[in-house]
């Protein structure tokens, strides 16, 4: 039951990107085509469950084991980075199409503060592997919801007359604070 409501909750209720505002570079940037957000959304739950792993197991067993704890922060940054790279390389060769869509916005996953701020609650919530891996992944669901919906929407807005002062970014903005809104009504679920 724990697991369903850390699943749910980290879906709907405490969305990382549209409760928590973490990840809005990703989620403004990569939003204009569904298309280009489904495999921004895949490479980020790849990158966000394997690096909650990998950070997990290297709190436990190298930073607490060794009283470093306060090297997290730049351990946690140089893992993920190095996930990214390997991310980089295997959709080079696997989607060539894919990589070229996501261009410039695949590096942006090495600063994404999403998977670096997973990463840190998983010790912080003080889980275990499998909560944190489950928390992880749901997450990174909740991540590419939020972010095809909103590139549904964009989609949807590329097609109607708006006004000029509100082209752009001041309605991706408004936009997206009325999808935060929506989220919020689940927000007495869990």
């Amino acid at each position: 039951m724990e697991y369903l409501l850390i699943f749910i909750s980290a879906i709907f209720v405490n969305n990382i990107v549209l409760a928590q505002f973490l990840g809005i570079c990703p989620f403004l940037g990569v939003s204009k085509k569904v298309e280009t957000a489904l495999g921004m959304s895949m490479a980020v739950a790849f990158v966000m469950t394997i690096a909650t792993i990998v950070t997990f197991l290297l709190q436990k067993f190298v930073l607490d084991a060794f009283d470093l704890g306060y090297l997290q922060t730049i351990t946690f940054i140089l893992v993920i980075a190095s996930l990214v790279q390997m991310v980089e390389i295997v959709l080079k060769k696997v989607s060539p199409s894919l990589y070229q869509a996501l261009g410039v916005f695949l590096p942006l996953i090495t600063t994404n503060c999403a998977i670096l701020g997973v990463a840190i609650l998983v010790i912080q919530k003080d889980f275990n592997l499998l909560m944190g891996v489950v928390y992880a992944i749901s997450t990174a669901i909740g991540f590419g919801l939020a972010l095809v919906l909103f590139a549904g929407l964009r989609e949807q807005m590329s097609l109607v007359k708006i006004p000029a002062g509100m082209k752009g970014t001041p309605i991706a903005l408004i936009t997206a604070g009325l999808l935060a809104m929506a989220f919020m009504g689940f927000s007495g679920v869990v």
